[in-house]
């Protein structure tokens, strides 16, 4: 013992022991501590938020949980003093103790402290932060609305949520709309209104607004804008030509709305039904209709002024076709009727021909008749002309003969 007190490194090694003596008979060495912070928690407004407090070295001290806004006592060890049934604690291996709120409320928002009572107390804090998915209020939010064309007009839309939700406003059939904030047509426009000046036709459809704030689900409502106006009329062709049989449609196209009463007038100024002669027929898609008018067969009568008529609480407007007369288009190949009847009578008698016959027949010929024989003699050949005519004298003096008397 003596050598070594008497070694150079005595006074070191002295102090050391002192050092390790010191600290295990330290008391605060015998205290709770803490691991890790305490978490921050994000949870959806009705889920369960779990804080999880890690104390090493408990021994014989206890852990509490406690509101800190409202220096509430919640549980203490594993009792639960709090009256609030949604409130649970759990322990697992007395080194985590975990607090649990069930179908968080958004009351349930702020901090809360795991607390072991030591002197001075030690604790550690967490925040609780409920999130709530967007809601759109209908109290506050426009419903479908009618407006006359050239008027102005402002859709609503509020909603609640945490984090604030954004108000974003689209059509439900795409294309653009009109923004005051943005200065004119764009996709989609953002905020609690939406201003649209001086309304047209093109305006009317459905409109949406959607709330979303980063918290599921996202939610919508459907505003429909409906614009009155009184009926216009489009047409293609405002004069017509036919003959007479041709089957024939005129047409119209209207734009209204409410949707108009639409009828025909004929060139005598009376209304068109349908019947055997003609068939009215339209159709609607939105704010526009297409009409009309089949003719069956035209007939000189039908000659003259057809007005398409469109008429609303708003108004009435007529579109006029004026039908004119045309010639027949001619048939593709002129018949020749005696070449035609010269054949049909050869088909009825065969080949019995009188001479008689024969000369009658030349004697009616016309011109282009005779063209047609001069191609046929041409055709018979030279030697067959005389043979012809003298078979015709032969006759002729034979039917001499029978009539002169004996």
């Amino acid at each position: 013992m003596h050598a070594v007190l008497a070694s150079p490194l005595a006074p070191l090694l002295y102090l050391v022991a002192a050092c390790l003596v010191s600290a295990f008979n330290d008391p605060a060495s015998d205290l709770p501590r803490f691991a890790k912070p305490l978490n921050n928690l994000t949870v959806s407004v009705g889920r369960e938020a779990v804080f999880a407090c890690i104390v090493e070295n408990l021994g014989p001290y206890k852990v509490a949980w406690l509101r800190v806004d409202t220096q509430t006592i919640l549980t203490i060890s594993s009792h639960v003093i709090t009256k609030n049934h949604r409130i649970a604690v759990t322990h697992s291996g007395h080194r985590t103790w975990s607090l649990h709120i069930r179908d968080t409320c958004e009351t349930d928002r702020g901090w809360y402290m795991c607390q072991v009572n030591t002197d001075p107390m030690s604790s550690n804090t967490g925040f609780l932060e409920v999130v709530v998915p967007p809601d759109i209020l209908d109290d506050s939010t426009s419903t479908d609305m009618m407006v006359n064309e050239g008027s102005n007009v402002t859709l609503r839309c509020a909603a609640t949520g945490t984090p604030r939700p954004t108000i974003t406003w689209r059509r439900e059939a795409g294309g653009s709309i009109s923004s005051q904030e943005a200065g004119g047509a764009v996709v989609s426009a953002e905020g609690s209104q939406l201003e649209i000046t001086r309304v047209n036709r093109l305006h009317m459809g459905a409109y949406l607004c959607i709330a979303s704030n980063g918290v599921p689900p996202t939610v919508s409502k459907r505003i429909v804008l409906i614009v009155h106006f009184s009926p216009m009329i489009h047409i293609e062709n405002q004069l017509v030509g036919a003959y007479e049989g041709q089957k024939l449609m005129l047409e119209c196209r209207s734009e209204a709305y409410p949707r108009p009463i639409t009828y025909w007038t004929s060139p005598a100024n009376e209304t068109i039904n349908n019947d055997g002669h003609y068939k009215v027929e339209s159709s609607t898609s939105g704010y526009e209709t297409t009409m009309k008018l089949v003719i069956r067969s035209v007939r000189s009568q039908d000659y003259g002024l057809f007005r398409c008529i469109a008429t609303n609480s708003l108004g009435e407007t007529d579109g006029k076709i004026t039908l004119y007369s045309i010639s027949r288009p001619s048939s593709v190949r002129k018949s020749n009727t005696r070449r035609d009847s010269k054949k049909f009578w050869s088909q009825e008698h065969g080949y019995e021909k009188t001479v008689a016959g024969t000369m009658e027949e030349s004697s009616f010929r016309d011109d282009g008749d005779a063209e047609d024989d001069d191609s046929e003699s041409s055709a018979r050949g030279p030697l067959q002309q005389p043979v012809l005519l003298l078979l015709g004298c032969c006759v002729t003096s034979s039917i001499i003969a029978r009539t002169l008397p004996s």
